[in-house]
């Protein structure tokens, strides 16, 4: 029996419309836009205006500190200046229980929530931030564990919480397909008993307006709801984008995957068979190693953040490849969001009000970071990605001329901050500036040995042909060996620019664990021009 499973795309898609009553009736005569929120906060027509990004926080079992707590610290000194937090996703380690909540969110951002002084008796379905928090989900966010791992986790967890024991956050409950995200963040409908209270609670906060209709209002220390699991918002001119990436990274079928499948089906499916065992493998040693360490000990408690966190890693791999050995044709993909966000998009270039497009979503489609650079679930998201900018490009009838389709794209999942350029592609992707901001406190990775050019096979008509798409300009993560290794946790603010084109400036602020001791270096900002890109 498998100890972490992942529901699937249709299941997760399905359960979150139940919680948000989608085109529930008094929703639909009410002319309600369920994916669109206005923030009310006053601030929202500036055209200069800056905000604060963080991803795959969400703690874990650190004994002897917290990577989590100390971004949360580097965040205050921009709280004021900053309009709104995104959250690129992983808000829970490890498998989105409502258990974790207290100790590894609203203790640590305790700050940015009303009451947070007395954040002991803030629940994690019922906070309001006094600040905008504005999250996507993450695959932790939908993670379960079958009820008898749960049910032995939550009998030995006040054991294990008193002796500081060296495991993984897991307890009584689970993510339940996404509940606990959507009762934290989203608003939930589903939660209303009568029609009455639903319809009030309608005319009370779904007030704004946009193109669309009517739809949800956001306001900082009042009601800070969102109003699904993907959504769009306009601030400072610049409409932007949360998508949730969890129901459109399913691996690519092999006639749309020439660059994975280069072998028959059969001798495919038997290399994923042998490299699950690997993993496998390596699990098992690194079960047996944590055995014989002591968490008391400041040395081996560090290597037992290590090792758990190089279990959790290569149980995302062994996930991807059992994605990829279970395949088939039949596997829902989330359309119906992509089509959205295309038809969102085409909307935004048609509106001359608007100077900017900014997407976020939790997994990367470029990345160097060595576990995510290759998955199937990454080169899956690129390629889905890639057809709705092109399709975009079509019904628009040009490319801009003046940059990129989208001025930047936000991801985390690889725990790791970085920043890449797209090139030219030969699809509507080109020229794109992305950064992966995945390090703001669980663990921290490696970029890959292969270096910072990322190279793609296209069929042509000739063959098929291996061309450079991508290029990372910087990478900050895990470094070193030994007692010189170097675990720089990361989180970004970024200065949004007046005026058109736009211009910005990405801030990252570090803090990096070397030696049992925490650094604060200073790194220097990025300026970035989707224009000129960089």
């Amino acid at each position: 029996m498998k100890v972490i499973t992942e529901p699937s795309i249709a299941v997760k898609i399905q359960k979150m419309k139940e919680r948000v009553r989608w085109s529930h009736p008094s929703i639909v005569s009410r002319s309600i836009d369920q994916t669109s929120m206005v923030i009310d906060d006053g601030k929202e027509e500036s055209e200069e205006f800056s905000f604060l990004v963080i991803g795959d926080s969400g703690s874990g079992p650190h004994r002897t500190h917290n990577p989590q707590r100390e971004i949360a610290e580097l965040m205050l000194p921009h709280r004021d200046e900053c309009s709104f937090v995104l959250h690129t996703g992983d808000v829970m380690y490890l498998v989105g229980s409502r258990d974790y909540y207290p100790e590894n969110f609203i203790k640590p951002y305790r700050e940015f929530l009303v009451g947070g002084e007395n954040y002991e008796h803030i629940s994690y379905d019922n906070m309001t931030f006094n600040q905008p928090f504005l999250p996507v989900p993450g695959n932790h966010d939908y993670y379960e564990v079958p009820f008898f791992y749960r049910l032995l986790a939550g009998v030995t967890l006040p054991l294990r919480r008193f002796f500081g024991y060296k495991d993984l956050d897991l307890s009584w409950n689970s993510s339940y397909k996404g509940d606990a995200y959507a009762r934290a963040f989203i608003d939930y409908l589903k939660r209303f008993n009568s029609q009455e209270k639903l319809e009030y609670h309608l005319n009370s906060h779904y007030t704004g307006k946009t193109d669309f209709g009517r739809c949800l209002r956001y306001v900082p220390g009042e009601f800070t709801r969102l109003p699904n699991r993907y959504y769009t918002f306009r601030y400072g001119g610049i409409d932007f984008f949360a998508l949730d990436s969890s129901t459109f990274n399913e691996p690519l079928t092999p006639t749309n995957a020439d660059e994975i499948h280069s072998q028959s089906e059969h001798d495919e499916r038997r290399f994923l068979t042998t490299e699950r065992l690997k993993v496998e493998q390596e699990q098992q040693q690194i079960i047996a190693t944590l055995s014989i360490l002591n968490d008391g000990i400041p040395e081996q408690a560090e290597q037992i953040d290590d090792l758990n966190a190089k279990l959790e890693q290569l149980n995302e791999i062994k996930m991807d490849l059992d994605k990829q050995l279970n395949h088939n044709k039949s596997k829902v993909i989330d359309f119906e969001q992509l089509h959205w966000l295309e038809q969102r998009l085409i909307k935004s270039w048609e509106d001359r009000e608007v100077r900017g497009r900014i997407i976020y979503f939790h997994h990367p489609p470029y990345v160097t970071e060595a576990t995510k650079w290759g998955q199937a679930q990454t080169l899956a998201v690129r390629h889905r990605l890639r057809k709705v900018l092109d399709h975009v490009v079509e019904e628009l009838g040009y490319l801009p001329s003046q940059g990129p389709l989208v001025d930047l794209i936000l991801n985390g999942h690889a725990h790791c901050f970085e920043h890449l350029q797209t090139l030219d592609t030969g699809h509507a992707d080109s020229n794109l500036n992305c950064i992966v901001c995945g390090g703001s406190g669980f663990s921290l990775r490696r970029q890959r040995e292969e270096g910072a050019e990322l190279t793609e096979t296209f069929v042509t008509e000739s063959g098929k042909e291996v061309r450079k798409v991508a290029t990372c300009q910087r990478f900050i993560g895990r470094s070193g060996q030994g007692s010189d290794k170097r675990r720089p946790y990361s989180g970004i603010r970024i200065d949004v620019r007046k005026g058109n084109p736009l211009q910005f400036v990405i801030v990252p602020f570090v803090a990096e664990r070397h030696q049992h001791q925490w650094y604060y270096p200073e790194i220097e900002p990025l300026a970035i021009n989707p224009i000129g890109l960089g």
